[in-house]
Protein backbone atom coordinates (compact mmCIF):
# COMPACT_ATOMS: atom_id res chain seq x y z
CA UNK A 1 0.00 0.00 0.00
CA UNK A 2 0.87 3.92 -1.22
CA UNK A 3 1.97 6.10 1.54
CA UNK A 4 -1.18 8.08 -0.27
CA UNK A 5 -3.33 5.11 -0.51
CA UNK A 6 -2.56 4.71 3.44
CA UNK A 7 -3.46 8.11 4.37
CA UNK A 8 -6.90 7.89 2.11
CA UNK A 9 -7.91 4.95 4.27
CA UNK A 10 -6.92 6.98 7.67
CA UNK A 11 -8.76 10.57 6.51
CA UNK A 12 -11.85 8.26 5.08
CA UNK A 13 -12.19 6.74 8.69
CA UNK A 14 -12.20 9.93 10.79
CA UNK A 15 -15.49 11.80 11.55
CA UNK A 16 -17.60 13.67 8.97
CA UNK A 17 -16.57 17.64 10.22
CA UNK A 18 -12.95 16.34 10.36
CA UNK A 19 -12.93 14.64 6.91
CA UNK A 20 -14.86 17.90 5.52
CA UNK A 21 -11.53 19.83 7.54
CA UNK A 22 -9.15 17.59 5.91
CA UNK A 23 -10.89 18.13 2.55
CA UNK A 24 -11.14 22.14 2.48
CA UNK A 25 -7.18 22.48 3.24
CA UNK A 26 -6.24 20.00 0.59
CA UNK A 27 -8.22 21.70 -1.94
CA UNK A 28 -6.83 25.30 -0.33
CA UNK A 29 -3.44 23.62 -1.03
CA UNK A 30 -3.99 22.98 -4.88
CA UNK A 31 -2.46 26.48 -6.93
CA UNK A 32 -4.00 26.90 -10.29
CA UNK A 33 -2.35 29.55 -12.93
CA UNK A 34 -5.89 28.97 -15.22
CA UNK A 35 -8.01 31.40 -14.55
CA UNK A 36 -10.81 29.15 -15.31
CA UNK A 37 -9.83 26.52 -12.97
CA UNK A 38 -9.40 29.41 -10.23
CA UNK A 39 -12.73 30.68 -11.08
CA UNK A 40 -14.25 27.02 -10.53
CA UNK A 41 -11.73 26.42 -7.72
CA UNK A 42 -13.65 29.58 -6.01
CA UNK A 43 -16.60 27.90 -6.80
CA UNK A 44 -15.81 24.56 -4.90
CA UNK A 45 -14.15 25.74 -2.39
CA UNK A 46 -17.10 27.83 -1.01
CA UNK A 47 -19.54 24.58 -1.75
CA UNK A 48 -17.14 22.65 0.31
CA UNK A 49 -17.00 25.00 2.90
CA UNK A 50 -20.32 25.67 3.19
CA UNK A 51 -20.94 21.82 3.15
CA UNK A 52 -18.21 21.34 5.98
CA UNK A 53 -20.20 23.94 7.93
CA UNK A 54 -22.79 22.34 7.68
CA UNK A 55 -21.53 19.09 9.37
CA UNK A 56 -20.19 21.39 12.02
CA UNK A 57 -23.52 22.39 12.79
CA UNK A 58 -24.91 18.79 13.06
CA UNK A 59 -27.46 19.99 10.01
CA UNK A 60 -25.67 17.15 8.08
CA UNK A 61 -24.22 13.93 8.36
CA UNK A 62 -23.43 12.93 5.06
CA UNK A 63 -23.71 10.00 3.34
CA UNK A 64 -21.95 6.70 2.69
CA UNK A 65 -20.27 6.46 -0.45
CA UNK A 66 -21.60 3.46 -1.75
CA UNK A 67 -24.87 4.49 -1.62
CA UNK A 68 -23.99 7.64 -3.15
CA UNK A 69 -22.41 5.71 -5.42
CA UNK A 70 -25.54 3.36 -6.00
CA UNK A 71 -27.76 6.03 -6.61
CA UNK A 72 -25.79 7.95 -9.23
CA UNK A 73 -25.37 4.72 -11.14
CA UNK A 74 -29.26 4.03 -11.10
CA UNK A 75 -29.72 7.37 -12.63
CA UNK A 76 -26.89 6.85 -15.27
CA UNK A 77 -28.95 3.42 -15.92
CA UNK A 78 -32.25 5.34 -16.53
CA UNK A 79 -30.73 8.02 -18.68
Amino acid sequence: MSAAEKILEEALDLPASLRAKVAAALLASLERTDHQALDNDAEWTSEIERRAERVRAGQSQGEPWHFVRQRLASRLDRD
